[in-house]
């Protein structure tokens, strides 16, 4: 309720292009056109786990309505479906 800056997440080697919280609020995803989405405790604001998989930017980064899951798009004209515990890509 200060306005003042609680944390900053560092880590994308790119532009940010999106960032969401979990449904729950304990973690923060962001997705960059460094080709990855990466997920971030939002208490201490460290990274929990980079997404890797996309060879184009990854444009958006959304959570599922229970935070089980991540969806990523990217200009690599493909969507990907990722587990948030784990990080692991959906085949």
């Amino acid at each position: 309720s200060t306005g003042q800056l609680f944390k900053t997440l560092e880590g994308h080697d790119g532009w940010v292009e999106s960032a969401v919280f979990s449904p729950d609020g304990a973690l923060v995803l962001t997705a960059s056109e460094d080709k990855t989405a990466k997920l971030w405790n939002s208490s201490t604001g460290q990274l929990f786990k980079t997404l890797e998989g996309h060879d184009g930017w990854v444009e958006s980064a959304v959570f599922s309505p229970d935070g089980a899951l991540v969806l990523t798009a990217s200009f690599d004209d493909t969507a990907k479906l990722w587990n948030s515990s784990t990080g692991q890509l959906f085949k």
